[in-house]
């Protein structure tokens, strides 16, 4: 098979860094996969992999006509039978490339957490939780496959990083602290209020051993995290944070840490390296990974939704207590992290998924006027979306939901109700 796999972004996330590295595991499988888009962190990664890749006009108003027309002009040169859109401006652009030339059929994952309207209904949809794709069932999709988000386990693991004690000199750590790691774009939406909390949370701490706070990443809310360390009042406590900025290969700070907070894809990272996770949300929410609470992830995704934002510090400090004070516990949790990551979300699992959802693509008959139809509804979604954005913009408002993660899909798991049961 030969597929063109479009990444909406080229910095280092969870949604790219699984769309090339299950494109790897299908290359070496026997297809051919190219990755197509902007130059960023992530062509690391891509060339580390050994893909292909074609560089993208630059993308202005989405979809963008020259990355359309650079798309059609791949599918003519290399007879390309599968366009791969992550997220919604690639997925719009391979969509109408699709379009074009009928017999290229296009599909779209969205690790989103919740989906843009915007996408085509036709559009063959692979999401990341059981919560959004019965939602989007719900409203009228009929083509959606879950895919959770899977985790390179021969890169992603302790083996694979050695020693910790560079990583340690670098950042000045100390070996004697309790290290508590966070990878994260520093962004408003889903990441920001998480790791102010976690400042938050260091005087809280019922501890008295040195806890040192582990902060990988950068972003628009660098300042703002910033402020908040100086203002956490951490002089009077042995506790300190650590902001390394973003590292092209963070694996050393999961290798690094004795307990590492976070979300969807970083969360799964974590667990590879059988570390105890604490899965971080929005609105206080801080929940510890358990057998108890593994459901209810893989239902709704590494991520939740808490009752109360000015009582997420005090529940993660209660939670990082209780990991502090228990090393026996900490060993478990984190063999049952690894566990969890091998039984359910190997790249060889998730490669046959998003395969499989190649080959129904291509078996599908075209239906090109219910395309055009829903093609329309689609545009009308769109200029919608950006008469709202530019029209916020204009009144010094900013929508938050560029990304579609301001406003996540989260539903409580379906109970099963056993005969006899109370």
């Amino acid at each position: 098979m030969r597929i063109l796999v479009f990444p909406h972004d080229f910095g280092i996330g969870g949604s790219q860094l699984n769309a090339v590295e299950i494109a790897a595991t299908l290359r070496d499988q026997g297809h051919e996969c190219v990755i197509f888009g902007n130059p960023g962190q992530l062509n690391g990664r891509i060339s580390e992999l050994g893909l292909e890749y074609i560089e993208a006009p630059r993308p202005r108003v989405r979809p963008t006509p020259s990355i359309v027309k650079a798309l059609v002009q791949i599918i003519d040169e290399r007879d390309i039978q599968i366009l791969h859109g992550f997220e919604w401006p690639p997925s719009l652009e391979c969509a109408i490339a699709s379009h074009l030339r009928p017999a290229t059929r296009h599909v779209s994952t969205v690790m989103s957490m919740s989906v843009a309207p915007f996408i085509p209904r036709t559009t063959p949809l692979i999401v990341g939780t059981e919560a959004i794709a019965h939602h989007e069932r719900e409203s009228g999709r009929s083509i959606v496959t879950v895919q959770e988000p899977p985790v390179d386990l021969d890169h992603n693991s302790l083996g694979a990083v050695g020693s910790t004690d560079a990583f340690f000199e670098r950042w000045n750590l100390s070996h004697q602290a309790f290290t508590v790691a966070v990878v994260s774009r520093l962004a408003p939406e889903l990441k920001l209020e998480g790791i102010l909390a976690a400042i938050k949370a260091l005087p809280l701490l019922g501890s008295n051993q040195p806890v040192q706070l582990v902060i990988v990443g950068d972003g628009p809310s660098e300042p703002e995290v910033r402020a908040a360390i100086e203002s956490a009042g951490l002089g009077a406590t042995p506790h300190r944070v650590v902001m390394t900025g973003s590292l092209n290969d963070p694996r050393e700070a999961y290798a690094a840490a004795d307990v590492v907070l976070g979300m969807g894809g970083s969360a799964l990272r974590a667990m590879a390296f059988e570390k105890p996770l604490i899965v971080q949300g929005e609105n206080g929410y801080w929940k510890l990974l358990t057998s108890r609470s593994l459901p209810d992830f893989r239902w709704h995704g590494w991520y939740g939704r808490g009752d109360s934002l000015h009582a997420g510090p005090e529940r993660l400090a209660k939670i990082l207590d209780q990991l502090i004070a228990d090393a026996v516990l900490r060993e478990r949790l984190g063999q049952f992290s690894l566990e969890t990551v091998l039984e359910h979300y190997s790249l060889e699992r998730a490669a046959q998924i998003q395969l499989e959802a190649y080959e129904a693509a291509l078996n599908s008959s075209p239906q090109r006027a219910n395309e055009r139809l829903h093609g329309l509804a689609s545009l009308y979604k769109l200029a919608n979306y950006e008469f709202r954005r530019r029209w916020s913009n204009l009144r010094g408002r900013t929508i938050k939901d560029d990304d579609f993660n301001a406003s996540p899909i989260v539903t409580e798991r379906p109970q099963v109700h056993r005969v006899g049961a109370e």
